[in-house]
């Protein structure tokens, strides 16, 4: 029978370390160095077996580790300027301590780099703006306008103008008719022969405005009662009859 063994991996040597600390709740500012350094040396041995290539910086610890542990066998202590004795573990728990803090940080910069990554960015808004401007074909935008542009535009305006060689006039033609002249036409043909057809008028005169000014006249006559009309023959026709005696206009 075969059987597996599987070691948690670790990001660096201090991380193994205080795995460690926090794993058996050992006080970082009074580390057992015998005690770390035999389960650091174990955890790189099990490396080994397993033919993982151990990093040079968990070599470096490991030493590091060591060499602690022997000054601390060794009965001959380090002094500082002011006499004091110098704990060999000093600059391992003060590099511990630096890679605690910054380890604590990084679940929080992983969601900040998660939500960061999640959000679409506003992108430049001068060059939104000319995109924009492009979809209503304005040739110059305002905020890149420049000498040149200013007089493209002037150029452009002057040829416009130049290739106008008529101006737009309006000519205004009174019509030779009036609704009171034409109420007196009437009145003097109907009596005539007290009754005439309507295409007799046309006839008369087909000038489309003469037939209309006729017409309006027609229905004002007839709403004074001084003629009256009776359905004909043809085609939009009718009668117009003289009603009683009706004076001439």
């Amino acid at each position: 029978m075969s059987f597996e063994i599987k070691l948690p991996l670790f990001e660096g040597p201090f991380d193994l370390l205080l795995f460690f600390i926090e794993r058996d709740e050992l006080d970082i500012y009074d580390i057992p160095i015998s005690r770390i350094t035999m389960e650091f040396l174990d955890y790189l041995h099990h490396l080994e077996k397993m033919e993982i290539e151990v990093a040079s910086e968990f070599i470096l610890v490991a030493a590091t580790l060591m060499k602690i542990k022997s000054k601390m066998l060794i009965p001959r202590p380090d002094l500082n300027d002011e006499g004091e004795e110098i704990d060999p573990r000093e600059e391992l728990i003060r590099h511990l301590l630096e890679y605690k803090k910054y380890k604590s940080v990084i679940n929080e910069l992983s969601n900040l780099e998660t939500n960061r990554m999640a959000m679409n960015t506003r992108g430049n808004v001068l060059e939104e703006l000319k995109e924009l401007s492009k979809i209503d074909n304005v040739e110059s935008e305002i905020q890149d306008l420049d000498l040149y542009k200013l007089l493209k535009v002037y150029q452009k305006v002057m040829s416009k103008f130049a290739s106008r060689t008529d101006e737009t006039t309006h000519t205004v033609i009174q019509y030779p008719y009036s609704i009171d002249q034409q109420k007196n036409m009437v009145l003097e043909k109907v009596g005539q022969k007290n009754r005439i057809p309507f295409t007799e008028f046309i006839d008369y005169n087909p000038d489309k405005i003469f037939v209309i000014y006729t017409f309006l006249a027609i229905l004002e006559l007839l709403q004074l009662s001084l003629v009256t009309i009776k359905i004909g023959e043809g085609f939009n026709n009718f009668w117009v009859e003289i009603s009683g005696e009706a004076p001439v206009l």
